[in-house]
């Protein structure tokens, strides 16, 4: 399974995925900032649909696309240009404002990704969370665990900043696979 780029609310919160982090600069700072011209294109998929796709591939016939299946998991619905993303999250949080860098490069991780063979394959197990659902549970659960850091982009919410502290702590290496802990 290929996934889309996740977003959604979930107990092991990741801000480094772009919806989440727009509506994590929204709530504290009513300002979300858009580096590239806002025209990439991103395809997401919501958490809770990435447990139903993992669920359908746990349990699936193989005889609906073969024993061995590549497929793209999401929705074709789901591929958004990056400024609908950041537009969509500032009218979730009153008052936020968006500003979009007009002067930026070219971004080149701009996609849009087919997912026809998976809505064929698995009909039942397809993306049923949409981005104002999305948007409103990562809304309710920021706001339920009193989150207003606005310095969040140097916390454990970013992926980056984690591994960055295993490896500091001799726990993971360079190579980023997981050191042998003597006993």
């Amino acid at each position: 399974m290929r996934f889309a780029t996740a977003c959604g609310w979930a107990d092991r919160l990741r801000l480094d995925l772009v919806l989440n982090d727009f509506v994590a600069c929204a709530i504290p700072t009513r300002e979300i900032t858009v580096l590239s011209d806002g025209t990439p294109w991103r395809p997401l998929i919501e958490v809770r649909d990435m447990a139903r796709a993992i669920e359908w591939a746990l349990v699936r016939d193989p005889a609906e696309a073969g024993r061995y299946a590549a497929v793209n998991v999401g929705a074709d619905r789901w591929n958004y240009q990056v400024r609908e993303l950041a537009e969509a999250a500032s009218a979730a949080v009153p008052g936020t404002r968006v500003s979009i860098n007009a002067a930026a490069p070219p971004d080149q991780r701009s996609y849009r990704v087919d997912f026809s063979l998976f809505e064929q394959i698995a009909p039942r197990h397809t993306p049923q969370v949409d981005l104002e659902q999305a948007i409103e549970g990562l809304k309710r659960g920021r706001l339920r665990m009193g989150f207003h850091d606005a310095g969040f982009r140097n916390s454990q919410f970013m992926r980056l900043k984690v591994l960055e502290t295993h490896m500091a702590d001799g726990r993971l290496g360079e190579d980023l696979r997981w050191a042998a802990v003597s006993r």
